[in-house]
């Protein structure tokens, strides 16, 4: 698969594709459905499959902070285009120069000129050019015009599970709520953090709860708060843990952190890409006053996500991993979730 970054580095050898245009984000089902659409009319025309994404996401260029959660940075979202059957993704920059472009400018720039496109599949409430003036009304109108040069288009299928239509804010919903096993369901795998283990405060290690460090982009979160988690190590192994995900309110942070403590690990992760899949929710994130206050709560976050781990595996639920550890679970009963110790103590695990 190719990434192409950008209108100006599109080839001669790039025109010639079924296209579709998209944010893509969490490549749910309903997303690999659209793909599945692209591949029937691809083998059809012998051409490649393209999808065209924006980088930052249009609601994020608009929206700043108040945008929704990312579901996948950049990186996961090409890997897993990649392995749904795309042979191209064009990213294009999404900033005032491309948010500027009249809707005919930008089928003429993007679809025709750039990628030479034969065939398109989009939703019938796609819009997009300046003032989001363009909708598939005038891509099958300007399709047809422009005669040997042009394309076909096609309307997406909506894809549901249970009668529910399957879309990125259902999944983050989904997430938010802890009920990891249905926005498992909906995306087609479990849902899943990962990056690399940066050196941080160590704070962790002064009570004998050392945490392995991620950073995470500067974006609203998916998740935040304290979970019940898979890590899987780079040579495949999966221990269960706890992790925290946010800014870290007791002890501060310049950025959201992804800290991950694993259960009777001892060795050195500096440097290697952990791959996360939170499991249980166990609270959410609330300032201590003191860092003495955070310890006890943290010791009781290890115990709760103990007991998690060991009443999940007694209960003989299906769908374990190959080592019997879950990756994805129903949200924990209400008791569950609740701190064993007073609203106004709990808090984060935010040490690093």
């Amino acid at each position: 698969m190719e990434v192409i970054r950008g209108l100006h580095n599109l080839r001669d050898e790039h025109r010639g594709c079924v296209a579709t245009i998209g944010n893509f984000d969490g490549v749910h089902r309903g997303h690999q459905a659209i793909l599945d659409q692209c591949r029937e009319q691809a083998s059809k025309l012998r051409l490649p499959v393209a999808v065209v994404v924006f980088e930052p996401q249009p609601r994020e260029f608009f929206a700043g902070d108040q945008a929704p959660p990312r579901l996948t940075r950049l990186r996961e979202k090409v890997r897993l285009l990649g392995e749904s059957g795309v042979d191209r993704i064009l990213c294009l920059p999404f900033n005032e120069r491309l948010r500027s472009l009249t809707a005919v400018e930008f089928i003429d720039r993007v679809l025709v000129e750039g990628l030479g496109v034969r065939h398109l599949v989009v939703g019938d409430d796609f819009r997009f050019g300046c003032d989001r003036s363009g909708d598939f009304s005038l891509l099958a109108e300007e399709g047809e015009r422009r005669g040997r040069e042009g394309f076909g288009v096609e309307h997406t299928r909506t894809f549901t599970l249970d009668d529910e239509r399957v879309s990125s804010t259902r999944v983050r919903t989904l997430l938010a709520s802890g009920n990891f096993a249905q926005a498992a369901r909906m995306l087609g795998r479990p849902y899943r953090l990962d990056g690399r283990v940066v050196v941080d405060q160590k704070l962790g290690r002064t009570i004998g709860v050392p945490t392995a460090n991620l950073p995470l982009p500067r974006l609203p979160l998916a998740l935040r708060g304290v979970y019940a988690v898979v890590t899987e190590l780079p040579d495949g192994q999966r221990l269960p843990g706890v992790a925290n995900i946010g800014w870290r309110p007791t002890v501060g942070s310049d950025r959201p952190v992804l800290e991950v403590h694993l259960f009777d690990y001892d060795g050195d992760l500096y440097g290697q890409r952990l791959t996360v899949f939170p499991c249980a929710r166990l609270r959410g994130e609330v300032k201590f006053d003191d860092f003495t206050a955070l310890k006890r709560q943290i010791m009781a976050d290890l115990a709760r996500a103990r007991r998690f781990f060991v009443e999940y595996l007694a209960a003989e639920e299906p769908g374990l991993a190959d080592d019997s550890l879950p990756l994805a679970s129903a949200p924990l009963a209400r008791e569950a979730t609740t701190s064993e110790f007073s609203a106004g103590r709990s808090a984060d695990h935010d040490d690093g």
